[in-house]
């Protein structure tokens, strides 16, 4: 709970406010649709809260309204004027059940911590509850069979490396010939499909390892999107995503495509996904995670893998920048015979050289979360740029390396970013990637059910419609809208058929469904102002009763839909994009599958679930683990079985388009 406005979100997502009457909409925000908050100002006019323009600015370079050429550089704080008619706009209470006053916006923060009794009551309440977390994990939620072996099953043909540390131990398993693109680890039972093993010169290194993660505060969100549970074909939990600036990425250990096994010592790798979610989240100052992780193909012998990790030391170093366009004074380069990214230098008077603890030959494993340890200087330099203030670097140091002639240039913190073009515009992009689905014969909705609803409003015309919403085609997972709150102040609130999660299909008449975010807001305001409103949307229901409930456990985060339950969407709303990747022809192509057709258990997806580091799919960086196969080379992978699906993977010699849909991970 935000201490400033009394509600839940996200650390770094604005403020929220419940508004005594309607707000003049010259001072909202036309991105979060909510009225401004440290307004900003451009060059073209227009005004967006500092977060909303932020983020928007880290994706995109033109303004959202007119779409001319934008930087956030250009961009500057609003007139005190404007800044204090917005302060002075009348909020309620947010704990409306024990306060019933109303209060300027500026003054709300200072009526929380001072007079407000139901924020004093919330605070007592909460304080109870943390008292019995530190007993340990006898106090998880919803009870889990442990007597599955906490280390993975290593198949036969695989041999022991030596672990770089005490809390780890690695395995090392014989891979498929070259190109064939399952180097899979997993039981077969699983559905994972796995290759014959050969004594071949590489071998795929998995380690497990246990990891410690404290919080400050006990209720923080760990800041990672996961996907996988029993109830899917992939079986495992995933880590898909590492967010920005969040606690796993300040730890900087876990990265996208690392299974995670156990959670405070009890073993998750057989629970559903809800089940994992709600282990996730489960508040606590310390989590303990057993993850494994794949460190990629390694030509190299035990002994040698032995005296190599002698002296290694990992360090976490944060360096805080005044601005975001502060240089952090670091020279990057690359090895002539070494994957990833080495300092080369600290520049006299830099951040870093002030700073002290990094040093020349450091290997760079990843910033703020994001694994380089496969990437390039220019990722690296990209990362830092972007980054408004905290810089959190993981580096692999061994006393005594020199460091070869570099691949290429080296790249510095304070290189200027160039920007890439899609080749048109983002509207172009998304209309043609609109018309490629790829129908399913029989949707897999595995626990989940779609209602298509119609709602019919009357209303006053200065009446809001009262919601939030999120998704869009031009959201980088191509989602259709969706409701992320319905507000106690607005029409649909009133109604109550509308709730939170529906993905909207239209209103009076005017097709959603392939609007991008900007698009759809401004459908629904225009059509806002009617006096009556026919919403057309789809609920999307859990037939599993005995699931535990998430939506109480979900206050404390930024609300977004469970991954799950994207699967259960009918597939005319998809929307695919191809991935072509690329590789020699002694390469694998670096990802498994899971899915597909089975007897017993009819027409599933194919899911990717492991993706390997230093491999084709790995450097393109668009497959995600938990992303669905629906075609490989424009022939749809529906029907297929597993041991169909492989061989045509295999004929790929060199270049493969694979067409995918990708869902968003559950935040945890």
């Amino acid at each position: 709970l935000c201490c400033e406005c009394g509600q839940f979100h996200l650390l770094l997502d604005n403020h929220l406010y419940n508004f005594q009457d309607e707000v003049d909409d010259e001072l909202i925000c036309h991105i979060c649709l909510q009225p401004l908050l440290q307004p900003m100002d451009t060059p073209c006019g227009h005004t967006y809260c500092f977060k909303c323009l932020e983020n928007f600015m880290q994706e995109y370079n033109f303004c959202p309204m007119d779409r001319k050429k934008l930087s956030f550089q250009q961009c500057h704080k609003s007139s005190l004027l404007v800044r204090n008619l917005l302060d002075k706009l009348i909020v309620f209470c947010p704990f409306k059940a024990e306060c019933q006053q109303t209060m300027q916006r500026c003054e709300l923060e200072a009526h929380l911590q001072n007079r407000c009794p139901g924020f004093k009551k919330y605070k007592s309440e909460l304080q109870q509850k943390k008292n019995p977390i530190s007993k340990g994990k006898e106090d998880l939620p919803t009870k889990v069979e442990a007597n599955t072996p906490k280390d993975p099953e290593v198949p036969s043909g695989g041999s022991s490396l030596v672990a770089e540390s005490s809390a780890a131990a690695v395995v090392s398993l014989g891979t498929a010939e070259p190109g064939l693109v399952n180097p899979a680890f997993e039981e077969t039972e699983e559905g994972e499909s796995l290759i014959q093993k050969y004594n071949y010169r590489t071998s795929l290194v998995a380690e497990t390892t246990t990891i410690e993660i404290h919080r400050e505060d006990p209720e923080e969100e760990l800041g990672m999107r996961i996907v996988g549970g029993k109830d899917t074909p992939l079986g495992n939990i995933v880590v898909q995503e590492v967010l920005r600036d969040s606690v796993i990425a300040a730890d900087g250990r876990i990265a996208p495509g690392d299974h995670i096994l156990e959670v405070n010592g009890v073993n998750i790798s057989s629970v559903t996904h809800c089940q994992a979610v709600s282990f996730l989240r489960h508040p606590g100052p310390v989590l303990h995670l057993m993850v494994l992780q794949e460190k990629g193909f390694s030509n190299k012998t035990a002994q040698q893998d032995s005296t190599s990790a002698t002296n290694r030391e990992v360090i976490h170093v944060t360096l805080i920048k005044r601005d975001r366009s502060e240089p952090l004074g670091i020279k990057l380069i690359r090895k002539t015979d070494e994957a990833g990214i080495f300092i080369l230098d600290l520049l006299e008077g830099g951040l870093a050289a002030k700073n002290g603890k990094l040093s020349r030959n450091d290997r760079v494993l990843s910033i703020n979360g994001q694994d380089l340890r496969q990437g390039t200087p220019e990722a690296a330099a990209q990362i830092i740029q972007t980054t408004e203030s905290r810089v959190n670097f993981v580096v692999l140091r061994q006393p005594g390396v020199q460091l070869s002639d570099p691949v290429e240039d080296g790249s510095t913190s304070n290189n200027s970013s160039s920007s890439s073009s899609n080749g048109g515009s983002p509207v172009h992009h998304r209309r043609r990637l609109d018309q490629n689905h790829y129908r399913r014969k029989s949707n897999y909705q595995k626990g989940y059910v779609s209602h298509e609803k119609t709602v019919a409003i009357k209303k006053e015309p200065k009446e809001s419609l009262g919601i939030t919403i999120g998704g869009g085609r031009d959201n980088k997972n191509k989602l259709p809208i969706y409701v992320t709150s319905v507000q106690p102040i607005g029409c649909l609130f009133r109604d109550g058929r509308i709730k939170r999660g529906d993905v909207l299909l239209s209103i009076n008449g005017i097709d959603l469904t392939h609007l991008n975010y900007y698009e759809a807001v401004s459908a629904l305001k225009s059509n806002a102002a009617s006096h009556s409103v026919v919403l057309k949307a789809l609920e999307i229901l859990s037939l599993n009763s005995t699931e535990p409930s998430l939506d109480i456990k979900e206050q404390g985060f930024s609300w977004s839909p469970l991954w799950i339950t994207w699967l259960g969407l009918p597939s005319h709303l998809h929307c695919c994009q191809d991935i072509v990747l690329s590789k020699g022809n002694l390469e694998s192509w670096g990802f498994s599958i899971v899915g597909g057709f089975e007897e017993s258990k009819g027409n599933q997806p194919f899911f990717i679930k492991t993706i390997v580091p230093g491999t084709p799919a790995f450097r393109d960086r668009k497959l995600k683990c938990g992303d669905e196969i629906v075609a490989v080379n424009g022939v749809p992978a529906i029907g297929m079985s597993n041991s169909e699906l492989i061989p045509m993977l295999k004929e790929q010699r060199n270049k493969v388009t694979l067409t995918v849909v990708s869902w968003p991970g559950s935040l945890v």
